[in-house]
């Protein structure tokens, strides 16, 4: 993620700060000092805020470390002012693997809120709890704010809407049952409804809970809309929706070339070759800032993007799906029997999405 900087590795797994972090830091700070806290409790107040950052990074970790005993890579764990987030390399997708990896988080904050509850004394009541925390975070409170914390957490996170782990685990739970698919559609729906909730009581009490509640509706239906697309892909491989006309630009010509190959096509995507050779691509938003920074006259070797990404025409769409997003600016070489047979981009794999889904509605209708 760009603006983050690594801290260091844990179990193989790279952690990293994004700057943005500080600010939080910073916050902490200014409210306490408004509220006339003395410097004791600004430092006890911002050890507090890091130790729940170390909670944050054990329990994406809980997640990584189960994801690994499914053979699943975490990319990395990043630290945000709003919480971690780990990146894995795949979701586990059969139901009781997903489960696992899903709860593994929570479970870390419910264990840790456990320990901690050996060294505290909860208070009986909720008047002596309100009194207990009443003067902020000092060394008399610290491990039962703690405890509170790490119960906090672990609850928000079992709440059973996406992208929230209690998202996963109702999916989980109904992939039993049903296809992923209509799982995802039926988690994704409850936790929109939960997020109404939050949206409309945040209007009377927080307006962090509206914030949480458009982050859900959203994280929701990107979800929904994910798995449904590979549900949709299911069974078709990539030379199913290969394209066999493709534009070509050769990597000695000038910018010019490139924008007038623009202007005359709706391509938006290029192959970049030398003697007909592959060394590179080049989309349309690359060649418009090339024109307005370098000029014309620019030679496309110099802005051609080098990084070539090559996909079997043999592999299930389903399983490089995922691929395809993440580059989904540039046009991806189609490879079978060891020659390019075509292109692939993104926008032709949502038309072929698009049309299989029309096809699939109207047969239902059939039904």
């Amino acid at each position: 993620m760009k603006g983050s900087f690594k801290i260091g590795k844990i179990a193989g797994i790279g952690i990293f700060i994004h700057w943005t972090f500080s600010l939080l830091i910073l916050f902490i700070i200014f409210i306490n000092y408004r509220s006339g806290h003395n410097a004791t409790q600004i430092i006890w107040s911002v050890i507090f805020i890091l130790s729940v950052f170390i909670t944050v990074v054990l329990h994406e970790l809980g997640h990584a470390l189960a994801a690994k005993r499914y053979h699943i890579v975490t990319k990395d764990i990043t630290l945000l002012p709003i919480g971690g987030l780990a990146r894995l390399e795949k979701i586990p997708e059969k139901p009781i693997q997903e489960l696992i990896v899903a709860f593994a988080g929570p479970m870390v904050n419910i264990t840790l809120s456990f320990i901690t509850g050996f060294f505290i004394t909860i208070p009986a009541t909720s008047e002596q709890l309100m009194v207990e925390l009443a003067d902020g975070i000092n060394k008399n409170n610290f491990l039962l704010n703690f405890f509170l914390i790490n119960l906090w957490l672990a609850i928000f996170n079992l709440i059973p809407a996406f992208p929230m782990d209690g998202g996963r685990i109702l999916r989980a739970i109904l992939s039993f049952k049903l296809h992923r698919h209509i799982a995802t559609r039926i988690s994704a729906r409850v936790g929109q409804f939960i997020a109404m909730g939050f949206i409309i009581f945040g209007f009377f009490s927080s307006p962090f809970l509206i914030f949480i509640g458009i982050f859900v509706i959203i994280g929701a239906q990107v979800e929904a809309d994910y798995t449904e697309s590979k549900f949709i892909l299911k069974g078709l491989k990539v030379h199913d929706v290969v394209m066999k006309q493709f534009p070509k630009i050769e990597f000695d010509e000038t910018v010019k070339t490139a924008v007038a190959l623009v202007l005359d096509s709706q391509n938006k995507n290029f192959l970049i070759t030398e003697k007909g050779v592959p060394v590179g691509t080049l989309n349309r938003d690359q060649i418009i800032l090339a024109l307005s920074k370098k000029g014309e006259d620019e030679f496309i070797y110099n802005i051609m993007d080098r990084n070539l990404i090559f996909l079997d025409g043999n592999s299930l769409l389903e399983n490089v799906f995922e691929l395809i997003q993440l580059n989904k600016s540039r046009l991806m070489l189609v490879m079978e029997n060891n020659k390019v047979s075509g292109t692939l981009d993104l926008e032709n794999l949502m038309e072929l999405i698009l049309i299989n889904e029309i096809k699939l509605n109207k047969a239902h209708d059939r039904k």
